[in-house]
């Protein structure tokens, strides 16, 4: 009882405290990085969190990097503004290999880490102890229940998910995942933040990847399912969803691309968790190719071979 009434008096702050001009983003992969730097370059300060400095270095090289290049098509006929803009947004970033040290006075805590459902319940549980009341905490994740990992803390109220998409400097789209504890104070908060980076945000519920993942991955098994069957070939699948339904990349591209563990893992996943869902059935074949070691562009070889 006193957990409930400790959220519905942190639930009747003012939204003021809300505002998030501080971030701290756990995870220096291709993902935390982008966020990032997305933040950064649209005003917030941040903390980049990853656990050794030479990734942390590695992530601030592809940061510049981008923000460089970003910079020439942004300001073409203005080199000493394109200077000055990539020269606050690497300011504006800093980095830590101790997250509990920096949380206290953030607003908001972006997690981009490995989608290992264990590992983010320990992350946010011991975070949770350091940080502020007020900070928001958020995960990164394209497939797990958001629900699960906030329950590991006693914030529930102001957890909630971003989901941001790869490269995340260039995709608009974000996915606000608001639970069925998330406050709407706290779900409005990241609306707003999302459009403050200058993305294009929808509103989700907690449910199985969300809206993006939830029809895409279905559709990507079933293309593989239809060429196990022996209903059509993968260039010939490939080449009709593009000609047909005027997607870019065919689904079994697209696979090759994201990579062939990313989807067992979240199809596994969902399965698991539904298992008298068709949808969520996996593939004899997708299996081989992960057992084999053939995950897609990454390793040179999917459903199809890259020289």
């Amino acid at each position: 009882m006193a957990f409930v009434t400790h959220q519905f008096l942190r639930s009747m702050s003012s939204t003021k405290s809300l505002a998030i001009k501080h971030v701290t983003v756990i995870g220096g992969g291709l993902m935390g990085a982008g966020i990032a730097q997305v933040a950064a370059a649209t005003g917030h300060t941040v903390i980049l969190v990853d656990q050794a400095e030479d990734i942390l270095k590695k992530s601030m090289k592809k940061i510049e990097d981008s923000v460089g290049r970003i910079s020439k098509k942004k300001f073409i006929d203005k080199p000493e503004a394109g200077a000055e803009f990539v020269q606050q947004t690497l300011q504006r970033i800093s980095t830590c290999t101790d997250a509990a040290s920096v949380v206290h006075s953030t607003d908001l805590v972006v997690e981009a880490i490995v989608e290992n459902v264990n590992v983010k319940q320990e992350l946010f549980k011991k975070l949770d102890k350091f940080a502020s009341e007020s900070t928001i905490f958020v995960s990164n994740t394209s497939s797990l229940p958001i629900t699960e990992i906030a329950n590991a803390t006693t914030r529930q109220d102001r957890f909630g998910g971003l989901h941001f998409f790869n490269p995340v400097p260039l995709m608009k789209l974000v996915e606000v995942v608001q639970t069925p504890m998330t406050s709407q104070q706290t779900f409005e908060a990241l609306m707003n933040f999302s459009k403050t980076l200058g993305k294009k945000p929808v509103a989700c519920k907690d449910t199985p990847g969300f809206i993006v993942n939830r029809l895409l991955v279905p559709y990507l098994m079933e293309a593989v399912r239809l060429h196990e069957r022996g209903h059509g070939s993968k260039e010939d699948i490939d080449m009709a969803m593009k000609l047909g339904a005027g997607y870019p990349m065919g689904p079994f591209e697209l696979l090759d691309y994201v990579g062939l563990d990313t989807s067992k893992f979240i199809i596994d996943g969902w399965h698991k968790m539904d298992p008298d869902n068709p949808l969520f059935t996996s593939s004899a074949l997708l299996n081989k190719l992960v057992d084999e070691g053939k995950l897609g562009k990454k390793t040179g070889e999917g459903f199809y071979k890259y020289s």
